[in-house]
């Protein structure tokens, strides 16, 4: 028996996945992908999010508004947060930050999301899936004056941005999620950086259906695929890839505890 691999950052509710949905969950099953967790880009769309959650025993979701649509949903308050997020199924909040590599959304409107949903992070005890692209210094800035109103649980999720502010992060008690993009022939920085941080704080993830690994970039991502960037993370570390996969595993569900461990999480005792 294989460790139990964990997406921690899909979006089974997009199209190319939705509509595939059995066949996509019965790859990852394939590829010892046992539990995965959906991310909210919009507020809006959490029922159809929250729906497949449901439906499925080893998929969990969050709630929350992504930085490129924080100008759609300004209306979305703290309490509406935390409210939706008191659902069995809904283990973090997020995904929200900043992103000044497109700016698709205003910055004072993704500002007032992120500070929005980290102090929803900060009342529910729910970790925050965080984006943050191009934004370093405010992503750094705001994490560290927010930190100091009082501690929430974080991910930096689909890590690509630079080595300190990984580091910033690990500081501040975060974890770091590392995607396909592990896998690109130009992502030497990036691999430096996996290998440079504290290994009990990291996880891995697809993006799905965005970012496919090699070999599938260019192609529709899939939690199945997860395994090819757990397999280039375990390389750097001069691990296998049940060590690593126990190891990140192992850091999810310490970090989204609200999910429990799995009795196929064989290690977990």
């Amino acid at each position: 028996m294989r460790e139990l691999i964990v997406d921690s950052h899909c979006h089974l509710d997009y199209d190319g996945l939705a509509d595939q949905l059995p066949a996509v969950l019965a790859r990852a099953k394939e590829q010892d992908v046992g539990l995965m967790l959906s991310i909210s880009s919009r507020v809006k769309n959490f029922p159809r999010l929250l729906a497949i959650a449901e439906a499925h025993e080893n998929v969990f979701c969050t709630v929350g508004t992504h930085p490129h649509n924080a100008h759609e949903e300004l209306d979305v308050t703290v309490a509406d947060l935390v409210k939706l997020a008191a659902h069995p199924k809904v283990v973090g909040i997020g995904e929200a930050g900043l992103d000044y590599h497109y700016d698709l959304s205003p910055r004072d409107a993704q500002m007032q999301g992120f500070e929005n949903h980290i102090a929803a992070a900060r009342e529910t005890g729910l970790p925050l899936v965080i984006h943050t692209r191009q934004a370093e210094e405010d992503t750094a800035r705001v994490l560290e004056e927010e930190m100091a109103k009082g501690a929430f649980k974080a991910v930096l999720h689909c890590f690509t941005s630079q080595q300190w502010l990984a580091e910033k992060g690990i500081d501040l008690g975060l974890c770091v999620s590392f995607s396909g993009i592990l896998t690109y022939k130009n992502a030497e920085d990036l691999r430096t950086t996996a290998k440079a941080l504290p290994v009990d704080r990291l996880l891995v993830e697809t993006d799905a259906p965005f970012l496919a690994p090699v070999p599938f970039r260019g192609k529709d991502n899939e939690p199945g695929f997860v395994v090819h960037t757990l397999e280039k993370l375990a390389a750097l570390r001069g691990l296998s890839r049940d060590e690593m996969a126990y190891l990140t595993s192992a850091n999810f569900f310490r970090l989204f505890d609200k999910v429990g461990v799995p009795a196929t999480f064989r290690k977990a005792t």
